[in-house]
């Protein structure tokens, strides 16, 4: 049974019983509107609904997602609590998200414990909120509020909550049940009736225009921000049983889209994406201690995500004067997480001071559980680092590696424990970016993996297991999807229109000004490394060297692609020049693109790296690849990720652009095996991810 009656001194009270979240599934649904009208037929005063366990109803249940729902619907039964004769009192804790908020809105009193969230966080799932809370939340807080609320998704703090009016009172603590009895006492003993919010007048109209052009340019192209938009203006101009219908029409329209498969796939994708068969009942190794090796950007980024996740940290610098320096970059990192409330005063004294130790003694290492090395992207850097490691960490202790390209096994292979060695390649800033890509080298034990993913788990990561090859997952596609880029200029588009069609697409920068803002010397030295193995049939463009050459490195120097004046960007003058010699060099002439046509490049260059990389082992599954690009590269989230999108768009379709681009470029355009194979045999990426348990 998911909801237990009994009558409490002439009050009915529901409790939800469906760990672990009180997801509103079709039993809990059914039971809240038997419990309603059973309430009714005793003759109870008042209906109590809370929620067992730790939360009250925390939203949907997954389990129902692309099924045929069955009666009676969350509309139907947020209709028939908020039409009951007697008063319904929600007593509220935990996480009050999606359903569970309209619920609770459809009640006609609340109470809430101190430290729930509540919110709407449909659209991130590609949808609207679909039982009437685009109706009823402007009633009880007003449009702007409202718009805020459901277009952006954020949930608000308890506390928060009261102050706009969507809950009626705040407990500072104590027992759901215990608190909505008292309550529901105090309101009968008032002589309280039932209160519909369906029933309150719309708030006063604001100026919709101009918020509808502020929700579609923070939307960037997803649709269900700007529906969802739509729906709650439908109450400033609708009734309330019409505005529940114009919500249902924009609902369904949202459910037939790409774009909510897209939100769907990477919703599950990044809660399965952890979960390894190889680690099946393997325990990872007890972590306290972090050490760091380099106090640059990177390497105090690291430091801070270890502090803020209640770690000891040690971070190693060359001098003592570059660990104060080092010490300084994590102080201003706490200090912003300090202004965004996520740390207290006095637990931001303690991690900066007593957790925190930076040092140019490399002995200070011995009792870390893990030491990560973040310096100078270079092997031979990288093997005296580890081999000064290999003189003090102790036994046990798991030797990491930040590298963002080089061979791991080669650096596993020059210690004397290759089989404690694993790749940590976080994404800069460390303690923001939430991708970790976890780097199995060949003799990479099971518990130091166990412990690379766990480790990413404490600090917050959404850990996704690579195995080696340059670049690893993420820069091995970004290099293939550059070189398209790149290959697309030299036969006659401007880095300006493919940065725009990208951005168009939805991603936040498109691929030259991410250039600018990563350092262009990065490129750079990474060109110059493989230069002396680069085949001779590979077409790299010059032109970029030339503005390295003359120290024009992107946003640090502010020239490169683009010429910066504090937060705004132009087109570099100097660029276009340089690629006209570069072409006249090659005897190229320029022809001009669609922005279909550089689009049909790009993401074609992406999604057949990204099936070699499958077809070849290095990431597990396709979902894999998707969540690196959508948690590490920027790839939009309502596209699902590049190997969704390319399902989405017919992997037939993406194959034979790929062929009919290696007519003019066989040595670059070389369909995955793996691709041709799924085309092949009618299958699609998915089917790959469905076959490994997902």
């Amino acid at each position: 049974m998911t909801v237990h009656y009994e009558l409490c001194v002439e009050i009915a009270v529901l409790a939800a019983d469906n760990p672990p979240v009180n997801a509103l599934g079709v039993g809990v649904r059914q039971g809240l509107q038997d419990g309603i009208a059973r309430a009714v037929a005793d003759g109870a005063k008042a209906v109590l609904i809370y929620g067992r366990g730790r939360t009250w109803f925390a939203g949907a249940d997954i389990r129902e997602f692309g099924k045929t729902p069955v009666p009676p619907m969350l509309p139907d039964l947020c209709n028939a609590i908020e039409a009951a004769p007697i008063p319904v009192i929600a007593a509220m804790h935990g996480t009050i998200l999606g359903g569970g908020l309209e619920v609770a809105m459809a009640c006609h009193y609340s109470i809430c414990v101190a430290g729930a969230r509540l919110g709407l966080p449909e659209v991130g799932l590609g949808i609207l909120p679909g039982a009437g809370g685009t109706q009823r939340l402007p009633r009880l807080v007003g449009f702007e509020q409202a718009i805020e609320m459901i277009t952006t998704g954020r949930p608000v703090s308890a506390s928060r909550a009261l102050e706009m009016g969507i809950i009626d009172k705040l407990a500072e603590d104590g027992a759901a049940r215990d608190l909505g009895l008292a309550y529901a006492l105090d309101l009968l003993a008032q002589g309280a009736t039932p209160r519909p919010v369906s029933q309150t007048p719309a708030p006063e109209a604001v100026d919709f225009a101009s918020l509808k052009q502020q929700v579609a340019a923070k939307a960037r192209g997803q649709l269900s921000p700007v529906a969802a938009f739509e729906a709650v203006e439908a109450a400033s101009r609708l009734s309330f049983t019409d505005g529940l219908a114009e919500e249902r029409r924009l609902f369904k329209t949202l459910m037939e889209t790409d774009q909510r498969k897209g939100l769907i796939h990477a919703f599950f994708a990044e809660r399965q994406v952890s979960k390894l068969p190889e680690l099946a009942g393997v325990r990872p190794r007890e972590v306290s201690q972090i050490g760091v090796i380099g106090g640059g950007t990177m390497g105090a980024g690291i430091a801070t995500a270890a502090l803020l996740a209640g770690l000891g940290v040690t971070l190693i610098e060359t001098t003592s004067e570059a660990a104060d320096a080092a010490h300084q970059r994590i102080a201003k990192n706490l200090s912003g997480a300090l202004k965004r409330g996520k740390i207290t005063q006095s637990e931001h004294n303690e991690l900066l001071h007593i957790k925190l130790k930076t040092t140019a003694d490399y002995a200070q290492l011995s009792t870390a559980d893990v030491i990560i090395e973040a310096v100078f992207e270079d092997m031979t850097v990288k093997k005296q680092v580890f081999a000064q490691i290999e003189t003090v960490a102790k036994p046990g202790a798991v030797l990491a590696s930040n590298t963002s390209y080089l061979d791991l096994n080669e650096i596993a292979a020059s210690t004397t424990r290759p089989g404690d060695v694993i790749g940590l390649h976080f994404f800069s800033p460390a303690h923001v970016m939430r991708l970790l890509e976890v780097v199995i080298g060949d003799q990479t034990v099971p518990e130091v993996t166990a412990t690379g993913f766990a480790l990413g788990k404490r600090l917050g990561k959404v850990a996704v297991r690579s195995g080696v090859c340059d670049g690893f997952i993420g820069n091995r596609i970004l290099s293939a999807y550059r070189t398209a880029a790149d290959h697309t200029i030299l036969d006659g588009a401007s880095p300006y229109q493919i940065d725009r069609v990208l951005e168009d697409f939805g991603f936040a920068m498109g691929p030259f000004a991410v250039a600018d803002l990563a350092g262009l010397d990065i490129g750079w030295a990474n060109r110059k490394r493989l230069a002396a193995t680069r085949d001779p049939r590979e077409r790299v463009p010059q032109y970029v060297d030339r503005l390295c050459e003359d120290g024009c490195f992107g946003q640090k120097t502010g020239r490169g692609y683009y010429v910066y004046d504090g937060k705004t960007r132009s087109e570099n003058p100097d660029v276009m020049p340089l690629i006209d010699a570069e072409r006249a060099r090659l005897g190229l002439s320029a022809q001009s693109f669609s922005d279909a046509q550089i689009l049909r490049r790009y993401m074609a260059a992406m999604v057949n790296e990204a099936a070699k990389v499958v077809g070849e082992g290095i990431a597990l599954r396709p979902l894999d690849v998707d969540i690196v690009l959508l948690m590490g590269y920027g790839f939009p989230r309502y596209h699902g990720g590049p190997l969704k999108w390319a399902d989405l768009q017919g992997l037939p379709a993406i194959l034979a652009d790929i062929d009919g681009f290696a007519k003019d470029d066989p040595y670059f355009w070389q369909a995955a095996p793996l691709l041709r194979d799924l085309v092949a045999q009618n299958r699609t990426f998915d089917d790959l991810n469905k076959e490994t348990g997902t």
